[in-house]
């Protein structure tokens, strides 16, 4: 089930959102009474593409009984001017305002945008704690912490606009700044391919004290020369995700699996997939991170807008709900909301 992406379908370097496409399948919601903390996504306002605070709402308040949210950097809305370090700050300015916006109670009951994960190039070195204190002071007490994509690999596949250089993750100057993290209470995101998941495993070794979250399950490649070698990918991932659940400063997010780089044909089909397709090609994803990592450092999350390439919201977390049907309360209540609410300080 795994296929090169049709051009036409690719917007912005993601599937692209068709809402004509997706109002084709509906379900009814599975626990409409679970509490969820969306760990995971982004808003921007792309040409033909938009996805802002109206937008993530509609999708939160499809059914399911979504808390909070956690907004995740997507190079979005920088500033236009000033010096190349902060010119990320225009970002953290921009969600902080959304969530002033959701937190004044005017536009429902999920807080959006609660915590922030923004963008500081940790090249800096010993400078980015400046910078990094910049994005706290600017934040509204929501800052958290940060992401610098590291997906990179020799063929050129795209998982991402951004295009980082080879072995981020190792770089000595990255390195310095990556020490000014733990001091200031702030976590680091990974986003990455599955062949760069040594590079997450030797930077969790080298700064224990520092709470590291691999986004999307860490990037099993579906595409390119991995296509039809699917089971071979697997075992690579399965392998390193394994070793790098033995690092307890390390936390992984359940999900992104709807995306083109993972590889699954979804988005091809004339109906959208239900959520017992997507549980049923997810199920080996998911299982192998619960088994490795435990649900006290598991997330489920909904990389919205980029999975909506692929399927609804509502149909997302039905997925995620059919995957752990049999879970303890305990269980359902730290995937679902407790890891997020810890790994990024949110209140209970």
């Amino acid at each position: 089930m795994s296929t090169t992406v049709d051009p036409a379908l690719i917007s912005n370097d993601f599937l692209r959102v068709r809402p004509d496409w997706l109002a084709l399948r509906t379900e009814a919601v599975l626990e409409p009474d679970l509490p969820i903390v969306d760990p995971h996504h982004h808003l921007w306002d792309h040409p033909g593409n938009p996805y802002l605070l109206s937008d993530l709402l509609a999708d939160t308040g499809s059914g399911h009984s979504v808390m909070a949210t956690v907004y995740v950097e997507a190079r979005s809305m920088y500033r236009a001017g000033g010096p190349i370090e902060l010119r990320s700050l225009g970002e953290t300015e921009f969600v902080n305002g959304i969530a002033a916006m959701s937190a004044s109670g005017a536009y429902g009951p999920t807080a959006a945008c609660a915590a922030i994960i923004g963008n500081v190039d940790l090249r800096l070195g010993s400078r980015a704690r400046a910078a990094l204190e910049a994005h706290v002071a600017v934040s509204g007490g929501r800052f958290r912490g940060i992401r610098n994509v590291s997906a990179w690999h020799p063929d050129g596949i795209k998982a991402t606009s951004a295009s980082p250089p080879q072995g981020l993750l190792l770089d000595r100057g990255f390195r310095d700044g990556f020490a000014c993290l733990a001091p200031l209470g702030l976590t680091f995101d990974a986003w990455l391919m599955h062949t760069q998941l040594d590079e997450v495993l030797d930077l969790a070794r080298a700064f224990p004290d520092t709470t590291i979250v691999l986004d999307h399950v860490g990037g099993p490649v579906g595409i390119g020369p991995y296509v039809g070698q699917r089971e071979a990918v697997f075992a690579a991932w399965a392998a390193a995700i394994r070793a790098l659940a033995r690092c307890p400063n390390v936390n992984v997010k359940l999900g992104g699996l709807g995306m083109h780089l993972i590889g699954f044909d979804f988005h091809a089909r004339p109906q959208p997939p239900s959520s017992q397709d997507l549980a049923s090609a997810w199920k080996p994803y998911i299982e192998t991170c619960i088994a490795a990592f435990g649900a006290g450092r598991c997330m489920f999350e909904s990389n919205f807008p980029v999975d909506k390439g692929t399927c609804s919201y509502r149909v997302l977390w039905n997925a995620f709900k059919r995957l752990t049907t049999g879970f303890s309360a305990d269980e359902k209540a730290a995937l679902y909301s407790g890891t997020a609410r810890k790994v990024y300080r949110l209140p209970g």
